[in-house]
């Protein structure tokens, strides 16, 4: 189960991609097409030691950037290292992509050139979001999708409800509609006629409208939340810069405390804990879920841990036949 990484995107340059693919390859031999210059990928290679076997360098000479048009540089940079990892997946020759470059780009490749599953009206962003409790709950759609009708809503939770199961390893995910109010009334004109779809459908385990204070584990316990895209970005967006804000307020208060000189090492393991329990790393990124093939997007400062996290999330999504049961459940379920 090969895995095509575009290697040349991302704030940190190839450097810490290639660390990350290289560190899944030793620690749980999952095999990595880097794709991306030649030249520059096969240098920064001798600097490690690994399975020949498990890692391979496809060429690609361009790059398309994060401010590129996405339709126009999928189209005109054929030979980009989006394009060029998306095209393996295309002809089966990975089971999925990872790139921490343009979303929008790494979408419009993904739909061109691997399409949807069928029956699947619009394919969604899958976020993964930390939570009190440690387990992540998914947040979908997280920016693919601005506009949406209820049927997509209904999609959208089917997905999700199978990315919990066989991603996250949840028996029975609750799945829940982002409202106003927790009220079977509250909401707009959309989120009111897919809550009267959802709570006929039988295969999810759809517990209502749920509020924003829900998200995190603070209110009624959800595993799986449905919103339109805009929504979904703008939940996703707050999410990233409140916890940022947080840390960044503690550690100043730290420094200014008496803290800083007799218990900052005392309270280091915490912080150290914490960090990891809420870092986007731990799950690689996020997945468009309802393309053919798997395809993970992640953040455009992805580390070589979301890296190698992204690469083990992909191969296990090929493990468990995620698509075909996607496909499956488009097929019985009658939206």
């Amino acid at each position: 189960m090969w895995v095509a990484v575009d290697a040349m995107s991302g704030d940190h340059g190839p450097e810490c991609i290639v660390e990350g693919a290289v560190a899944a390859s030793n620690d749980w031999g999952c095999k990595v097409v880097l794709v991306g210059r030649e030249e520059d990928l096969v240098e920064i290679l001798l600097k490690y030691n690994f399975d020949s076997d498990n890692i391979k360098v496809v060429h690609a000479s361009e790059i398309i950037d994060m401010n590129d048009s996405p339709s126009v540089a999928v189209r005109a940079l054929e030979d980009s290292s989006i394009v060029q990892a998306v095209k393996l997946v295309a002809s089966k020759e990975c089971v999925g992509i990872f790139s921490p470059g343009n979303t929008g780009a790494t979408m419009a490749a993904a739909l061109l050139h691997m399409g949807r599953i069928r029956k699947v009206m619009r394919p969604p962003i899958a976020a993964p979001i930390p939570r009190e409790s440690g387990a992540p709950m998914v947040l979908l759609d997280a920016g693919a999708n601005v506009d949406c009708k209820p049927e997509y809503l209904v999609q959208f939770a089917l997905m999700g409800d199978i990315y919990a199961q066989e991603v996250l390893g949840i028996k029975e995910p609750r799945v829940g509609l982002l409202s106003n109010g927790e009220e079977d009334k509250k909401g707009n004109s959309v989120t009111l006629k897919a809550f009267e779809k959802l709570k006929k459908i039988k295969q999810i385990r759809f517990i209502g409208n749920v509020e924003g204070r829900d998200l995190y584990g603070s209110g009624r316990l959800v595993d799986v939340v449905v919103c339109d895209g805009f929504i979904g970005n703008i939940v996703l967006k707050a999410t990233e810069g409140l916890s940022k804000s947080i840390f960044n307020v503690l550690r100043d208060n730290i420094r200014e405390s008496n803290l800083a000189q007799t218990g900052a090492l005392l309270l280091k393991p915490t912080f150290t804990a914490v960090k990891k329990r809420l870092d986007y790393a731990e799950y690689g990124g996020a997945l468009l879920l309802g393309v053919e093939g798997t395809c993970m997007i992640g953040h455009g400062s992805s580390n070589a841990q979301a890296v190698k996290n992204a690469v083990r999330v992909i191969t296990e999504c090929a493990k468990h036949e995620m698509n075909g049961k996607i496909e499956h459940i488009m097929n019985e379920v009658r939206v």
